[in-house]
């Protein structure tokens, strides 16, 4: 029989906070572990997601680095601006957050949506951030089934947070479908069950459109303008994207490694997680500067 998976398991042990800070007048919902004197280190989840896509990673992160998980802006419990979301409006939250949290700097890594924003704003603002990873990553093409897929299962969900709406849209995540993913999927219902959830969560559908997509769309322009030291993570069971993008991704950042991690899907910090630290962690603290992956 499988094993439970518990969120609160993941986390029980581990000397952590949860709370709101206010980003630039933002309400926003934090777990923070690590002493704070430490490197900051601030992690993003995807759309639709929340804090909990890094439960299973704060322990280990805490050791070397102040970390931080929030729910982005629109997300989660933290504040819903009431209008389409943009790339734009997550980097300047993100940035509202660093002040919030009293970084100058920090450490910063995303996935999916969160990569893509990660990526912009170590573009634009390259004084901020000091080591940055792209954790299957979007924001470097509009694939059209995906994007139609992506608002299909997430708009079902919050119309209608059953189990099996919910369950579906976390399953889409994740290599093994034999999992039921129970703990996550409740947390996420909860979540999604909040009221005004769905113009929410059609507020961050925003970027599956095409016309939105189009202009915050990432090239070798914004790409090529990072200048912190990156590390592109891929999985070999991505559904928004095969290994040759994330590939395609870190041949346009300056010195970017490349690695790929086998029998993931979206989640790779949560489906494999021994793994991703251990590779997070050493590209983070500077280990094996100059190799590259495959």
């Amino acid at each position: 029989m499988a094993e439970f998976e518990s969120v609160w398991s993941d986390l029980q042990g581990v000397p952590f906070s949860q709370g709101f800070l206010d980003a630039g007048g933002v309400r926003t919902r934090y777990l923070h572990a690590g002493d704070r004197d430490k490197p900051t280190l601030v992690l993003l989840h995807g759309s639709g997601g929340h804090a909990e896509a890094y439960v299973r990673n704060l322990e280990s992160h805490a050791e070397h680095f102040s970390t931080w998980s929030i729910d982005m802006l629109g997300h989660g419990y933290t504040d819903k601006p009431g209008h389409p979301l943009e790339v734009a409006h997550y980097v300047d939250h993100l940035l509202a957050v660093f002040d919030a949290i009293g970084a100058d700097r920090a450490h910063l890594s995303g996935e999916s949506l969160g990569g893509w924003v990660a990526a912009r704003a170590a573009a634009d603002h390259p004084e901020r951030i000091d080591r940055l990873v792209l954790n299957t990553a979007g924001g470097s093409q509009a694939d059209p089934e995906v994007m139609k897929r992506i608002v299909t299962l997430s708009m079902a969900a919050a119309e209608n947070p059953s189990w099996e709406t919910v369950q579906a849209r976390i399953k889409w995540l994740m290599a093994d479908k034999t999992k039921d993913y129970d703990d996550i999927v409740a947390s996420r219902q909860r979540v999604y069950r909040q009221p005004g959830f769905v113009s929410a969560m059609s507020d961050i559908m925003a970027l599956q459109d095409p016309e939105i997509r189009a202009r915050n769309l990432l090239g070798a322009g914004e790409y090529g303008a990072i200048t912190a030291p990156t590390l592109v993570l891929w999985t070999s069971d991505d559904p928004t994207a095969d290994v040759s993008e994330g590939s395609r991704i870190a041949s346009m950042i300056p010195g970017a490694r490349f690695e790929v991690m086998p029998d993931c899907g979206h989640w790779p910090q949560y489906e494999d997680a021994k793994t991703f630290n251990r590779l997070h962690i050493d590209f983070l603290l500077g280990a094996g500067e100059g190799t590259v992956g495959s």
